[in-house]
């Protein structure tokens, strides 16, 4: 048994106090977890697209003083009332959804979008007592997303934590909490080419280059690369990229431009970008009869999706994905072998490494659009 377990602990967490503001490394309590909850120690964080957009607070709810971060890896320290299948020592990985295994979806071999568990943005205390296991000086500290993994140690349900292989690393497999396994899902198990298609790829940042690592993986013979960012090209090939299309050197409709180059369209299409005029192309782009297209990039909130029916009565299908289709408890241990069987490349998406006390850097680096993961080292 654990010297802390039961106890409150004292560590270290960046907590952001405002929106756009840099983060402050604060001492906080975090306090042991209740029925269905666990306590893990954070070693490896990385910062994801999403925690910077909630940090900036730009259209949507602002909750703070908030702890963020949910790519992460860690090792349990304690255990809550009910919890069964973890125990202190385990190895995981937080994760922003859940599967709480009973509910509708849960028990669907189709879905992963758990009744329970599935993310709230929103929400930034625990579910059990709707109270945050944060505070400083007897001030909550919100929680986020669930996970909260810019803390030394954090409170996650149970429900949203995947046990892995202890000799996995994780400092390389923390990021498939969320951004990779979202991209590679989408491809994997949404669109899923086969062997010697074609595929396009909007949006070639981390989750764009996951979905073109899910269609090198299937063996696909074109990927076809989609960014306004011609910057990006270069470093695409490493995914299996083989060609690349500017929408803005063109000027024509992207999609004709895809389908003149695949005579008529082409297999499977994933769109990474958020951005309507992306998801109507990669619809637009795939070739009837047989054409999938994935939406996984997450839109403005009334945002309007516009094409002909047309488009769908010539047998072409349009599926959206959440967080690749893949259940958090289930699915992702079996992905972290992926890596250990060296089937899925991940050092390649992890372009920087900062300590904990340089986490400001990490956001630099992204709002500049460097790199594509940056590892954060909680023990310095």
């Amino acid at each position: 048994m654990s010297s802390t377990n039961n106890q409150v602990i004292r560590c270290k967490a960046a907590v952001a106090w405002e929106a756009g503001k840099p983060l402050v490394i604060e001492e906080v309590e975090v306090a042991p977890p209740q029925k269905m909850e666990v306590r893990i120690k954070i070693l490896f964080t990385s910062l994801c697209h999403t925690d910077v957009y909630f940090w900036e607070a730009k259209g949507q709810n602002p909750v703070f003083p908030r702890i963020l971060g949910h790519e992460a890896g860690g090792v349990v320290e304690s255990v809550g009332e009910g919890v069964t299948d973890l125990q202190p020592g385990d190895h995981v990985l937080p994760v922003f959804t859940g599967e709480c295994k009973d509910c509708a979806h849960c028990k669907s071999e189709e879905s992963n979008m758990c009744d329970l568990l599935r993310i709230n943005t929103d929400r930034g205390v625990m579910i059990h007592d709707q109270k945050s296991r944060f505070s400083i000086n007897g001030k909550p500290i919100f929680h986020f997303v669930g996970t909260s993994t810019f803390s030394e140690y954090t409170v996650v349900h149970v429900g949203c934590l995947a046990k892995i292989n202890p000799l996995a690393p994780l400092d390389k497999v923390c990021i498939l909490s969320c951004g990779i396994s979202t991209g590679l899902g989408a491809t994997l198990n949404v669109a899923k080419p086969k062997k010697g298609s074609s595929v396009a790829i909007f949006g070639l940042g981390a989750v764009g280059l996951a979905a073109a690592e899910g269609a090198r993986i299937t063996g696909a013979s074109r990927i076809i690369g989609v960014d306004l960012n011609a910057n990006r090209f270069e470093l695409a090939k490493k995914f299996g990229v083989t060609e690349f299309v500017n929408p803005k050197d063109h000027k024509k409709p992207v999609q004709e431009v895809i389908a003149e180059m695949t005579n008529g369209g082409v297999d499977r299409s994933v769109e990474c970008t958020g951005h309507i005029d992306a998801m109507i192309s990669a619809f637009e782009c795939v070739h009837d009869g047989w054409g999938v297209a994935v939406l996984v990039g997450v839109p403005h909130k009334d945002a309007v999706f516009k094409t002909s029916p047309l488009n769908l009565l010539n047998e072409r299908t349009l599926k959206g994905t959440f967080f690749g289709n893949y259940k958090p408890r289930s699915d992702i241990p079996s992905v972290v072998e992926k890596y250990m069987n060296k089937e899925l490349e991940l050092e390649k998406f992890i372009t920087h490494e900062v300590p904990f006390s340089e986490i400001n850097k990490a956001f630099d680096l992204m709002l500049k659009g460097e790199g594509l993961r940056c590892i954060i080292r909680m023990g310095e």
